[in-house]
């Protein structure tokens, strides 16, 4: 009898927020959208497995900007490359807020630099990115860092003889080593159970919050909460890897020598400890825990999906992936390890994996920017505590900028020449201040990995070609690769 009383007093607040907004909506002139119900807004106008899918489809009845409800969640979403660009670049201090997702906010406490705003996301943000170049994003360290890492993905490949293998594990073992180095200092085993697991749970908290049961979390927590399902389970994994990142920090404390620090938690270590008695300063435990999984838990998923789904296509395209080798055989040979150098030299090779990228979608709906304050933008008012989605989807698919968006065409990013040409479209990291912070480490991992395994392979599957769908498994947040058992053939 209490949780149904606390149910009707819940759903009586929430009616009465949301006449509060219709008044709202009267006095700020708010982006155009269709009328919702009390409560679940917007929610059963949407497609629940590719909710992106709807928002592209409302956007030519309202137009690029347009006002939906996600529950009681007033949500402006921003449609097609022009709108997304000037909100993100054009008016980058005014859309620089990251939505209090609710999934994300319990899994990391509130804080950490995901969806901190203000402060504290400045002086993380600033803090990673300069941290991260100096243990070698983007540089020669870190290339080196991945060419070794590629010798061990290969030689785990090579131990299937050729036979029909899932490749999900090796990919999420190699690119996680990756950003192990960066934030741990150390690589660990293909064979490690304890690492295994982990990433196993990566992929399962991947898996829920892409879900249509995580997305219902987002919208109603305090409901989900109090009801039974997957939910709890995710947040007791979520908690194993917490324990594990904790136990990390606290070896790094025991071991920590100033004069030579070995990775990100040292900087932010040493950095806590400079700071310790400015009260104004974000580098306390509780940010460096949440961090570390932020980048974790980033560093791992999406570019290990983006390999799976190129491998997918590979095995789909049998002669485009004919051509990137004979490419790569004619620039780089047989033995000789793959360099960021070479990617100018290899035009068709780019090209390709820039279109895997648009092609595959990763993040459809980005994650959720958020008004931190009234916003004016294209002579509409976007209230302070509004959802913002800039809808990627609708950038990477955008009819006016791709000649055929809803295919696979490396031709995309090549000129009449064969030359690789840029498109401004491209924008599978976001754009603007709250772009992807590993943006450059994800670039250099997809092409020396992806680069690698061709100079060593030819990839197939047992079905041929005609049973690979490269269509994603749609979902609410991550668009994820379709699982198949490829075959792996050593090039002659």
């Amino acid at each position: 009898m209490e949780l149904l009383a606390m149910l009707i007093l819940v759903g009586l607040l929430v009616v009465l927020l949301w006449l509060r907004s219709l008044r709202s909506s009267r006095r700020f002139r708010l982006p155009p959208g269709p009328s919702g119900l009390p409560l679940i807004g917007n929610l059963l106008q949407l497609d629940k497995r590719a909710p992106f899918k709807t928002l592209l489809k409302l956007s030519e009845s309202y137009g690029p900007v347009l006002t939906v409800y996600l529950g009681p969640q007033r949500t402006v979403v921003l449609v097609g490359y022009d709108a997304v660009k000037e909100a993100l670049v054009d008016q980058a201090d005014d859309f620089t807020g990251r939505g209090p997702i609710p999934f994300l906010v319990k899994a990391t406490r509130g804080y950490g630099l995901g969806i901190s705003n203000g402060d504290r996301w400045q002086q993380l943000r600033r803090f990673t990115l300069t941290t991260l170049r100096d243990f070698g994003m983007g540089r020669k360290a870190m290339e080196e860092w991945i060419q070794e890492e590629s010798k061990h993905l290969v030689a785990r490949i090579s131990n299937t003889k050729a036979t029909p293998f899932d490749p999900t594990y090796f990919l999420s073992c190699t690119v996680s080593n990756v950003i192990c180095c960066l934030v741990f200092g150390q690589r660990f085993s293909y064979d490690d159970e304890h690492f295994l697991y982990l990433l196993q749970t990566i992929s399962e908290i991947a898996r829920f919050g892409s879900s249509p049961w995580g997305q219902l979390y987002n919208v109603f927590p305090w409901l989900m909460e109090r009801l039974p399902g997957q939910q709890h389970k995710t947040f007791s994994r979520i908690e194993v890897l917490r324990q594990f990142i904790m136990k990390k920090i606290q070896d790094h404390q025991d071991t920590l020598d100033p004069s030579l620090p070995r990775d990100y938690i040292d900087c932010f270590l040493m950095r806590l400890s400079q700071e310790k008695h400015i009260s104004t300063s974000e580098f306390h435990y509780d940010n460096l825990v949440s961090t570390v999984m932020n980048l974790y838990l980033a560093g791992t998923e999406t570019t290990s999906s983006t390999i799976r789904f190129a491998l997918n296509v590979l095995v789909k395209y049998p002669k485009i992936q004919e051509s990137m080798q004979q490419e790569i055989a004619t620039v780089i040979g047989k033995e000789r390890c793959p360099c960021m150098e070479d990617r100018k030299s290899l035009p068709f090779t780019d090209a390709v994996l820039h279109e895997i990228q648009r092609f595959m979608d990763i993040v459809p709906m980005s994650i959720p920017h958020y008004a931190l304050k009234d916003i004016s933008f294209r002579g509409y008012t976007i209230p302070k505590d509004t959802i913002i989605i800039p809808l990627l989807h609708s950038v990477l698919k955008d009819e006016k900028l791709w000649e055929a968006p809803w295919s696979f065409n490396p031709q995309h990013f090549l000129d009449q020449n064969g030359n690789f040409k840029k498109n401004a479209a491209f924008l599978p990291f976001s754009a603007g201040k709250r772009s992807c912070v590993g943006e450059s480490l994800a670039r250099m991992e997809i092409f020396l990995f992806m680069v690698s395994l061709l100079q060593s392979f030819t990839f197939s599957c047992p079905g041929g070609p005609d049973s690979i769908d490269v269509s994603p498994e749609y979902s609410s947040f991550v668009n994820l690769p379709r699982r198949y058992n490829i075959i792996a053939t050593p090039c002659k």
